[in-house]
């Protein structure tokens, strides 16, 4: 086992429905990072699933007229083949209605009733089925016919039960002073200002138990409790690593380098969550990381408006990587962003099809019809040649890492593009097509430099568009070892490459041109 570890995960998602585009796109977004952290060395485990209790599960499937159990599995199955769909590169699906769920959960219940941080009590006050949260009343608002909302719009209800509480206010102090510390413990910045403020307004303890309904995982030693959903959800991240047993992937992975996780539920991950594990003598995660919401041409979308989205839909459509790159590249990570399908259209057609995709093309398929596939690998470089190659090196080996590294996807991907941009200028201005009657030994040095440049620029997009882009390595024979973000300082594949005797297939194009449906032309 090699390299430094790195875990990862997404929100467990809620499956009372079928996944929207919101799933897809933090899926696509942590699996974008999970690649990038593999091309740079790193042990990664990637972890993501399902959190299949609470009533709100239990009222979807009572109204669908369903047994619980069986509409989860069905629902559950859904969230696995979208992430199979889009190719998301997770090392567990972790569902919360799995045996050893169970047993990590009640395992963490106890450490924290070991820590004399569980007590019993009556519950009074307002909660969100839909939200499964407690509010305060002083964060409601006051909706159509004077109805109570949440902070997120969703009704609320005032609820009375026995209920075991965890004593959330006595850890205010180390919360801020973890906030203090780290402060890359909650990322974007937006999101860290929130939850400060939040916790500087005085934190109550927390109802983490429920008698009035048994779909979920069962209080140790308190018969007819089944925990907050929030306990058991959390817990997850640990599930995915072999939690309560301390030792093997536990021991390497944990704790969590990053959650990926919506904006929507930051403060359970950086309020609740720390708090439980501080209780449970436990590590924290190194960061949080609350995104954005993706929009509808600006819309958010809901069942109301008719404009929540099957992302399985848009990847028949528009293809898999398509919509990887359109997801990566038009959003700015951690903000709110749009989409439609005229933009996912206009952008992949601009610059996968027309930019990337055209330059290899006609690069490889000149080399293919004109060189019988042989690679040319005669001649000097002239400064035009060392200059591209530099400035797409740079691009691919520097700026690319350094910005996924941060999480900023698109403007990693700015540069990458201007990458591909310089290769077009390249490939114009010198005219190989030209250079092929009159200066052929010229022509092989442009056909080889833009050969290297292909790789380069293949390389580092792998993360965002994996599929296309290990089809492209394959069409220019760069074997599998030979993929990671290492190879960028081997300034020699190219004349193994030629060495071996390695001759280009009939290139096979990589990004058709898109088409709107015709509802949206």
């Amino acid at each position: 086992m090699s390299g430094t570890p790195f875990y990862i995960t997404t929100a467990i998602a809620y499956p009372n429905g079928r996944p929207h585009i919101g799933h897809a796109y933090e899926a696509i977004a942590t699996d974008a990072i999970a690649r990038f952290q593999r091309l740079m060395g790193r042990d990664v485990r990637l972890v993501t699933g399902t959190d299949e209790h609470g009533l709100k599960m239990v009222q979807t499937a009572r109204a669908a007229g369903r047994d619980t159990l069986e509409f989860a599995d069905e629902m559950s199955s859904y969230f696995k083949e979208m992430c199979n769909t889009l190719h998301i590169s997770y090392d567990r699906f972790c569902r919360t209605t799995e045996t050893d769920h169970k047993r990590a959960s009640q395992a963490l219940w106890e450490a924290m009733a070991a820590n004399d941080d569980l007590y019993l009590d009556r519950y009074e006050g307002w909660y969100s089925v839909r939200d499964e949260a407690f509010y305060d009343e002083s964060e409601l608002t006051e909706g159509e016919g004077g109805e109570k909302l949440s902070p997120q719009g969703t009704p609320v209800e005032w609820t009375k039960e026995e209920t075991w509480f965890f004593r959330l206010s006595k850890y205010q102090d180390a919360l801020l002073a973890l906030y203090r510390d780290n402060p890359d413990f909650i990322r974007p910045d937006s999101r860290r200002n929130e939850v400060l403020r939040f916790v500087e307004g005085g934190l109550k303890d927390l109802s983490v138990s429920r008698t009035s309904f048994d779909w979920g995982v069962q209080v140790p030693g308190s018969p007819g409790h089944v925990m907050y959903v929030w306990v058991d959800a959390l817990t997850t991240y640990m599930t995915g690593v072999g939690y309560p047993d301390k030792d093997g992937d536990f021991a390497r992975f944990w704790p969590a380098d990053l959650h990926i996780i919506g904006k929507d539920i930051v403060r359970f991950h950086t309020v609740y969550w720390p708090a439980f594990l501080m209780s449970a003598k436990l590590p924290l995660p190194k960061q949080v990381f609350g995104h954005g919401f993706l929009l509808s041409r600006g819309e958010k979308m809901s069942k109301s408006l008719g404009n929540v989205v099957d992302p399985m839909d848009l990847a028949k459509l528009f293809g898999v990587d398509a919509l990887r790159y359109f997801l990566m590249r038009e959003v700015s990570f951690g903000q709110d962003g749009s989409y439609s399908p005229d933009a996912i259209v206009t952008r992949v057609n601009a610059e996968l099809a027309n930019s990337y995709g055209n330059l290899a093309q006609r690069t490889l398929s000149f080399i293919f019809k004109n060189l019988d596939g042989c690679l040319p690998n005669e001649g000097e470089d002239t400064a035009d040649d060392a200059a591209l190659l530099s400035l797409v090196h740079d691009a691919c080996a520097n700026d690319v890492p350094r910005e996924f590294a941060a999480l900023a996807f698109s403007q990693g991907l700015d540069s990458w593009m201007r990458a591909v941009f310089a290769c077009n200028q390249y490939i114009d201005a010198q005219a190989p097509w030209t250079l092929r009657k009159t200066d052929p030994a010229r022509m092989g040095v442009v056909l080889r430099t833009l050969v290297k440049a292909i790789r380069d620029l293949t390389l580092a997009v792998q993360p965002i568009i994996p599929s296309s882009a290990g089809k492209m390595l394959d069409q220019l024979g760069i074997p599998a070892g030979e993929r990671d973000f290492a190879a960028f300082a081997d300034t020699n594949w190219y004349d193994r490459l030629c060495a071996s005797g390695f001759t280009l297939p009939a290139p096979a194009p990589l990004f058709p041109r898109l088409e709107l449906p015709a509802e949206d032309a």
